[in-house]
């Protein structure tokens, strides 16, 4: 059974921010040589272009399927569902034996065999949103760049919720937001974040999941695990922050496959280290270029590739 959302803040204030992030790598990653920065205000514009990276551990899984009902939007590239097999009795009687049916509806309900950590923000995407209405019914969790930004991204053509996963379809439009409640989104100074997700298709394309400063300033330090292309293993990329420099980083591979379910936390440690993890084993940790000044955590899809789905089973995030 999958757990509801636990939000620390309540009431949202504020419009929804706005802006491109980036992650920074210089490799196949789907035109990231260059990122885009996310601004956190309305009306921001793109800032500076970093480049992206990713590693992680694999994990068998299934994959579940796409919802309908798409919206309007531009850009963005990336690309099942439970069986079931009847009781042999005639005239089937309650019971308090699980069910086939139910056995399969559950192995869609936590596809990948992990529970979320307890932390102060979790989701776990156990409410179903059709394409459009992700926004909507995920007011207090998630907080997309509007369709249009920067023409790339169209959040509500590309992202739905079912089976327990949200859903970023890959191979049209790219995808870009932010995870957390409209008040504490952007707030967060150290911490640790986690993301348990896979990838089936979208080679050509990848995604990049980031911390990113909330100042929109490249200098103010970029963070990004998991990052890559979904052919490629992801990496994780710790980025200088003296100016000029930003693009230089250091590169931790992670010798695992986008292809199947893997947790990746950052534990950072506000201006003394940034840990990183896959299914709960260190793969490094860096003591230099530490951020010390609020960051969103947030992920991003590009708008080349092949078709395919990102699929995010949970996130969860600590102040």
């Amino acid at each position: 059974m999958k757990r509801r959302n636990v939000v620390l803040a309540t009431t949202a204030a504020a419009a929804l921010v706005i802006g491109i992030p980036t992650a920074a790598t210089a490799s196949p990653w789907w035109g990231w040589h260059h990122h885009w920065h996310p601004a956190p205000t309305p009306s921001a514009t793109p800032t500076d272009d970093p480049a992206p990276g990713d590693d992680v551990t694999s994990d068998p899984s299934d994959s579940p399927t796409p919802s309908d009902t798409a919206s309007p939007v531009p850009t963005a590239t990336p690309t099942g569902a439970p069986v079931e097999e009847s009781t042999p009795t005639p005239a089937p009687t309650p019971s308090d034996e699980p069910t086939e049916q139910a056995s399969a509806d559950a192995a869609a309900a936590d596809p990948s065999g992990a529970t979320p950590p307890d932390a102060p923000f979790v989701e776990d995407f156990d409410l179903s949103a059709a394409l459009g209405s992700v926004a909507g019914l995920y007011q207090q969790a998630w907080q997309p760049y509007p369709d249009g930004t920067s023409g790339i991204y169209a959040p509500s053509r590309t992202v739905s919720v079912h089976d327990g996963v949200m859903d970023v379809q890959l191979g049209g439009d790219g995808t870009a937001g932010t995870f957390g409640t409209k008040a504490g989104a952007y707030d967060h100074i150290g911490g640790s974040f986690s993301v348990r997700a896979k990838a089936t298709g979208g080679d050509g394309n990848g995604a990049a999941f980031m911390l990113w400063p909330s100042s929109d300033r490249w200098s103010d330090g970029e963070i990004d695990f998991p990052e890559g292309n979904f052919e490629s293993e992801p990496m994780a990329f710790h980025h200088s922050m003296t100016p000029g420099q930003e693009a230089e980083r250091v590169q931790i591979p992670t010798g695992v496959s986008w292809r199947d379910w893997h947790t990746y936390t950052v534990d950072w440690d506000p201006g003394r280290s940034v840990t990183y993890k896959v299914d709960g084993r260190v793969i490094g940790t860096v003591t230099h270029d530490v951020p010390t000044t609020a960051h969103r955590f947030m992920f991003q899809t590009g708008n080349w590739g092949a078709g395919g789905h990102l699929l995010i089973d949970w996130v969860t995030t600590t102040e």
